[in-house]
């Protein structure tokens, strides 16, 4: 349960389980509704999103003040489109008097404070020099230059068409991304997690180095439903970090191995911190398929960490989890139960039945919730039952809120793109920037994705910079889900890489370690990170499981024994001229192709 929360007054926690309630009642109902037309759907999707941001996180006094104006004034304005959409429709993006331009402007700016407040800085500032080049790019002279926009049909397109703020990716959030929040969150409220952490003690709690085993393993298991590195720090690593130390772990491998291990929640399907169904909509691909592409590559990166870890265990000699700290069989059998159902009715229904993925979701999550009045040892306790259910709700509702904040603020960067033409222009001086070739362009892109995402959330630094650079590798001759899934990829070199390295800055926090030496130890533990992307360049094999398994198993085998070569060679001690071989030796085997 948040402390927050629990510290607030029965009746302003009655009143966010409610709201929690309607968010988690209205994006599973649309589900089960029909058609509702997007001009409704998608604003009243941000009416819900706005009370969290903007008043539930907010301390008390003017912020908080500010925060109810705000709310009051955006959930008004959203409810204007929802209840007039039939006749907005009609107007196709062009607004008809000064009270239309004056709700757009409202709208953009609540939403640029709402991404502010909930992020920070970076994102909503990316998104106003959009604006403003929209606004004033025809005074800019040459080729970055643009004819100019009328005012109204500018903002109409951003608010009242679905060119802008109800655009496709605001329709992932809303329809998909909202109903995996919500999954993750009711499974995490009960069993689940400690779930997580008994299968993984067990399965390598007895290895050498196995209390780092532990944290990759439940990492890999809890990132593939809570899709945030941050979210993964915070909760596994209250657990692993202090096993790590209390083991003998030097501080600086112990919160490295939590930071990579964190980071990889993101790559691992199926939930991909977002990222998978913002892919299904940018590439056409459909989420099955998504997630057979993902799959490979997410399991490379994990068995780099793996051998990293084994390299420092033997440099450290680090010992395995004691025997008494390891849970009972009996503990390990139950508690997985608590996450292999529900994760077994949501495979069921998108492999089985064939059902939409928010479909079978939406069933486990049933499942999930009903399983929130069992304990451990099976047993109801309802008080606990009524604890975790609102913990769920409350969790559910901001976590919803806070992916929609980011995509709302991510759709008018998008819509500035489409509308003034500025992201056919960027494409264009990367193909002459890179003079037309592949690998000079895929080190552009990878280096844009790493300044945007240090300080823009990965899902959204993704959706910008595949925008503007997916269009010129495709050109190059990638596949688009291959190009999509490289700039994804390199979207989450900044969690680890620093100046800006978010996770490494969490878990170096919580074990007062120096952030810089984490840092270093993170980047040759999750030296995948850097060279799967471009391993899955030069080997297209590996993300065509779906279509071509024996190609795609060989091609993760051969980059597997690459990656195994470079750990040891960056991390073993040994001297500089076989470090260099075996570095020398890992590249090769990895970019060599497979003989046809």
């Amino acid at each position: 349960m948040h402390a927050d929360l629990l510290d607030r007054p029965l009746g302003l926690r009655l009143l966010w389980a409610g709201l929690g309630a309607l968010t988690v009642a209205f994006h599973l109902g649309l589900i089960f509704y029909g058609l509702v037309p997007n001009l409704i759907s998608r604003p009243l999707h941000m009416a819900l999103a706005l009370p969290w941001i903007l008043i539930f996180a907010s301390a008390a006094g003017a912020k908080r003040i500010s925060g109810m104006a705000l709310t009051f004034i955006g959930v008004a304005a959203c409810l204007w489109i929802a209840f007039n959409q039939s006749a907005l429709s009609d107007q196709y993006g062009f607004l008809e008097n000064d009270f239309q331009i004056g709700l757009a402007a409202v709208l953009i700016l609540i939403v640029l404070e709402a991404a502010r407040r909930a992020i920070g800085w970076p994102l909503p500032t990316v998104a106003a020099i959009a604006l403003l080049y929209a606004l004033f790019g025809q005074y800019i002279p040459g080729e970055f230059g643009h004819s100019g926009t009328p005012l109204k049909s500018f903002l109409g397109t951003l608010t009242i068409a679905e060119g802008g703020l109800w655009g496709s990716l605001t329709g992932v959030s809303v329809s998909v991304v909202a109903i995996f929040v919500i999954f993750g969150a009711f499974l995490n409220a009960g069993e689940a997690g400690q779930g997580f952490m008994n299968v993984a003690t067990a399965a390598a709690g007895r290895l050498k180095g196995g209390a780092a085993k532990v944290s990759v393993l439940s990492s890999a298991l809890f990132g593939s439903i809570s899709g945030s590195a941050s979210a993964n720090v915070a909760s596994t690593g209250a657990i692993t970090l202090p096993a790590m130390t209390k083991l003998g772990y030097p501080k600086r491998l112990a919160a490295a191995t939590e930071a990579v291990a964190s980071s990889g929640g993101q790559i691992m399907p199926p939930l991909m911190g977002a990222g998978a169904f913002v892919m299904v909509e940018l590439t056409g691909v459909p989420y099955t398929g998504v997630m057979a592409a993902a799959f490979l590559p997410a399991l490379l990166y994990f068995v780099a960490v793996w051998v990293g870890i084994n390299v420092y265990a033997t440099k450290f000699d680090l010992r395995p989890v004691a025997a008494e700290d390891r849970p009972p069989a009996r503990d390990v059998a139950i508690t997985a139960l608590f996450f292999l159902v529900p994760f077994s009715v949501l495979m069921w229904g998108m492999f089985v039945s064939k059902v939409t993925p928010q479909y079978a979701a939406c069933i486990a999550t049933l499942v999930g919730a009903a399983m929130l009045a069992l304990d451990s040892r099976l047993q109801p306790d309802w008080r606990r039952t009524v604890l975790r259910v609102e913990h769920a709700l409350v969790t559910a509702g901001r976590q919803v809120a806070m992916i929609a904040s980011i995509i709302l603020c991510a759709s008018l960067i998008i819509g500035v793109l489409s509308i003034t033409g500025l992201g056919v222009k960027i494409t264009s001086l990367i193909l002459s920037g890179s003079g037309g070739l592949l690998w000079p362009s895929l080190l552009l892109t990878a280096v844009a994705c790493l300044v945007l995402g240090m300080e823009v959330p990965t899902t959204a630094a993704y959706v910008i910079c595949v925008s503007v650079a997916g269009p010129a590798l495709i050109e190059l001759g990638l596949a688009p889900l291959q190009a999509h899934l490289f700039v994804f990829w390199y979207a989450l070199l900044s969690t680890i890489t620093p100046p800006v390295c978010g996770a490494v800055f969490i878990a170096a926090g919580m074990i007062a370690e120096n952030w810089l030496k984490v840092a270093l130890t993170a980047m040759a533990l999750g030296v995948g990170l850097y060279v799967v992307p471009m391993g899955m360049i030069a080997n297209p094999g590996l993300i065509g499981f779906a279509d071509d398994p024996l190609t795609a198993l060989l091609s993760f085998l051969k980059i597997a024994v690459g990656l195994t070569a470079l750990s040891y060679g960056i991390i073993g001690d040994r001297p500089v001229w076989q470090k260099a071989a075996l570095i020398a030796t890992g590249g090769v085997i990895v970019f060599l192709a497979l003989p046809v």
